[in-house]
């Protein structure tokens, strides 16, 4: 019997429909939504100290309680929406992290108000607005963060944001396509080269 081709990256097992679904269908598709991205940045700021299986399981809740994760509406948030958020446990109640994503909300604001052009553009300014490739065999292989990872995590710290240190900003620039991380014998590396614009 020949060897079952492997038709996804190893970090993505079999067994876990929501994780495989996130795999095959959002990790590592180029993101150009401003909102969008203001999301998957705070949710991973969220994720640090934890695995992302455990934010991605409480993704639908965390946009439920952040207002669908508009930075207009976050940016406002009251001392009373904070207790509501910190008593929801269908989120991680953390008050630091609470009050990172108001604060990056805030931040987000003043990028989008300063002329700079669109969050969109301010982040793709990073990688040149196109996704590096990179070729791994296995996502042993990948680094923790890079040189482009690192220089967004210091810009976006100086400009207000908090979590957003390079190894969390890598994770998130590998989830929304500026980096294509997934293994080369994976169908979703060559797939989501197609989606950049």
């Amino acid at each position: 019997m020949p060897a079952r081709q492997k038709l996804h990256c190893l970090w993505a097992p079999e067994g876990d429909d929501l994780y495989r679904r996130y795999h095959d269908e959002e990790w590592g598709v180029p993101e150009y939504d401003d909102r969008a991205l203001f999301e998957k940045l705070v949710l991973d700021g969220f994720q640090a100290g934890l695995s992302w299986r455990t934010i991605l399981y409480k993704r639908e809740n965390f946009r439920k309680a952040f207002d669908g994760f508009d930075p207009l509406k976050i940016a406002r948030y009251t001392p009373k929406k904070i207790d509501r958020l910190m008593n929801n446990a269908g989120i991680i109640r953390s008050k630091t992290k609470i009050n990172a994503a108001i604060g990056n909300a805030k931040s987000w604001l003043n990028i989008m108000e300063a002329g700079d052009g669109a969050f969109s553009d301010f982040l793709w300014d990073f990688v040149d607005g196109a996704p590096i490739v990179n070729t791994f065999k296995t996502y042993k292989s990948i680094p923790a963060k890079s040189r482009e990872s690192e220089a967004m995590a210091k810009e976006l710290k100086s400009r207000g944001f908090k979590f957003c240190g390079p190894v969390i900003v890598y994770a998130f620039m590998q989830a929304v396509g500026m980096v294509n991380d997934h293994e080369i014998a994976c169908p979703r590396w060559k797939a989501v080269q197609k989606l950049a614009r």
